[in-house]
């Protein structure tokens, strides 16, 4: 498995830019993806509307999260059967 370091030199390298730049990229994109999951989360959990949901993270996200929900209770339901 490579090392992160790894990862950033041949991102830097190929996007041709600095590697400053490709961690800060990095940074946000994890921070917009840790938000998704929170506000996923809390919809999931009934602590936040859907429409809040989808005014977060827009309506494929929620669409998504539902989907995965439906297919974890289904999944869940045959376990608990057999």
């Amino acid at each position: 498995m490579e090392s992160t370091l790894v990862y950033l030199e041949n991102l830097a390298r190929e996007m041709h830019q600095p590697e400053e730049e490709v961690m800060t990229q990095a940074f946000r994109a994890g921070l917009r993806h840790l938000w998704r999951e929170h506000i996923l989360g809390q919809y999931l959990q009934g602590t936040i509307s859907r429409n809040d949901a989808i005014e977060t993270v827009g309506i494929d996200w929620v669409e998504l999260a539902e989907r995965q929900k439906e297919a974890l209770n289904e999944d869940m339901t045959w376990a608990l059967e057999g």
